[in-house]
């Protein structure tokens, strides 16, 4: 027993702790019993949690868990001295503090290597890479700490005096890792309020955290490690038909992964009590790009719009300002993806495609509510998911030379007689992608009428429901741990 406790205590790299793991379900089931017995005492409650997160944290990036310490109290403590300041030379030195600080970690363990690397080509050096361990979710409560910290610069809210209520708002275990960022005048006003889950929550969480688990176990798991990883891996080996399938595949292996995490996340947070903002909202039905950036990743999105797009003069500074402004937010926005060259690149083509979009509106004259319907609306989507997943390609591979090989073996072999071969030889593959994008593009009132008939169900039948769910991830699940694909970023 010592040793399974010990085991259990322990951090292992190649086995972090995840939402679909058997040991977060045994964890969880003991966690929430005592946060039950402590829903009537507020700081004992919150003292509980922010230990157990940051176990969790632990459990993901090891010793690194004091780099989330170092981002809590200097923030804490930037925030206080910012409101006790009327003077605002003394405010913007220390907004420009905590920016330094959160960006300065984000920069070291994320993007030193990378910089070095672009040094050494440019001077002609030699590069070697520093054994830098990049934390999981460094970018995340980064990018949620400074939230913070420049909305008491805006003075859009009051700092935290409790430094407990402080440090929960940016550890909070369920959207910690990986999303999603949660902004501090969305979360706080929620910390001290009393423990209350109704039905309605408790029915959506269960539904959300089941419908979590089948989208990254059924479907993004089994289409990545029996079809997508092959064919990226190698291109070259595959014809263009099978390389184009892949390419499906990984649209819908992305979403399914990065939003099965986000439900299981919101999903958890309600049976605690809390409230996150919904973080996809079915983007391959989006009639363009900028529609698609409302409906992907909207946490992120919606970030890199309030703190870096409008802080940049947004649209107040005449068309071809914005045009260049939504360029060079897409282009942060990819490098916050990655220390790469490919997502840069994605990010340059999503933020072109959307100063593109914006000048073609305008050239229409139509507003930002404008809506197509019909023959239109159909075109729109079909042109808008082939865009987005063309720009994938470039997102997956790491170097220009594979994405290059994907697109010429895609144009020039295509070979669409092997299709029959292709269904047939990976038959559960190719059903679980139909499966994935039927559910992805029914409507929106289906997903309503599931989360009324789950939250109708007894107590008793919610139960079987959940285990139905966890007995079918079981029997799809692979040996092999597969983290979440945003662990990364």
């Amino acid at each position: 027993m010592w040793d399974t406790v010990k085991d259990i205590l322990t951090y292992h790299p190649v086995e972090p702790l995840l939402f679909s793991s058997g040991l977060f379900l045994w964890l969880f089931t003991g966690f929430f019993f005592v946060y039950a017995l402590l829903r009537h005492k507020d700081t004992a409650r919150l003292l509980f949690v922010l230990l157990f997160s940051y176990y969790f944290y632990y459990k993901s990036s090891g010793f690194y868990f004091f780099l989330l310490g170092i981002v809590t109290i200097s923030d804490f403590l930037i925030a206080q001295f910012m409101d006790k300041t009327g003077n605002k030379i003394w405010r913007k030195c220390l907004v420009a503090l905590s920016l330094f600080i959160d960006l300065g970690l984000l920069c070291y363990f994320k993007y030193t290597n990378f910089f070095v690397q672009v040094i050494a080509s440019f001077t002609g050096g030699h590069f070697e890479p520093l054994d830098i361990f990049l934390p999981v979710g460094i970018s995340f409560f980064t990018f949620q700490s400074l939230s913070y910290t420049i909305d008491v610069y805006r003075r859009e809210i009051r700092p935290l005096g409790n430094l407990l209520d402080y440090a929960f708002y940016v550890s909070f275990f369920p959207q910690l890792v990986a999303g999603p960022i949660v902004r501090a005048k969305d979360f706080i006003p929620q910390i001290r309020k009393p423990l209350f889950v109704s039905d309605e929550m408790l029915g959506r969480a269960m539904f959300l955290i089941m419908a979590g688990l089948f989208k990254k176990t059924v479907i993004s798991d089994y289409i990545s490690i029996n079809f997508v990883d092959r064919v990226f891996d190698n291109p070259l080996l595959y014809s263009g038909v099978e390389n184009l399938m892949a390419v499906y595949g990984y649209a819908l292996q992305i979403y399914c992964d990065f939003s099965g995490y986000s439900d299981m996340a919101i999903g958890i947070a309600l049976l605690l009590g809390f409230h996150f903002n919904i973080n996809f909202n079915s983007p391959y039905k989006s009639a363009s790009v900028t529609e698609f950036w409302h409906r992907w990743h909207i946490s992120l999105s919606s970030w890199l719009r309030d703190y870096l797009y409008i802080s940049l003069g947004g649209n107040r500074k005449g068309k071809v300002r914005q045009y260049l402004n939504l360029i060079i937010t897409m282009f942060l926005g990819g490098l916050w993806h990655g220390a790469a060259w490919n997502f840069i690149f994605w990010g340059l083509l999503h933020g072109v495609a959307l100063a593109f979009h914006k000048a073609w509106r305008t050239l229409l004259g139509r507003d930002k509510t404008y809506e197509s319907h019909g023959i239109r609306r159909f075109l729109a989507v079909f042109i808008t998911f082939h865009f987005v997943c063309f720009c994938w390609i470039f997102f997956r591979h790491h170097d220009f030379v594979s994405s290059i090989d994907m697109l010429n073996q895609i144009v020039l072999h295509f070979s669409p007689q092997v299709l029959p071969r292709l269904f047939a030889g990976y038959k559960m593959v190719f059903v679980l992608m139909l499966l994935g994008y039927v559910l992805h593009f029914v409507p929106d009132s289906w997903e309503k009428g599931c989360v009324r008939f789950v939250t109708w169900l007894p107590l008793i039948g919610k139960a079987l429901l959940m285990l139905t769910v966890i007995y079918l991830v079981i029997q799809m699940k692979s040996a092999e741990i597969q983290p979440f694909i945003y662990f990364q970023f």
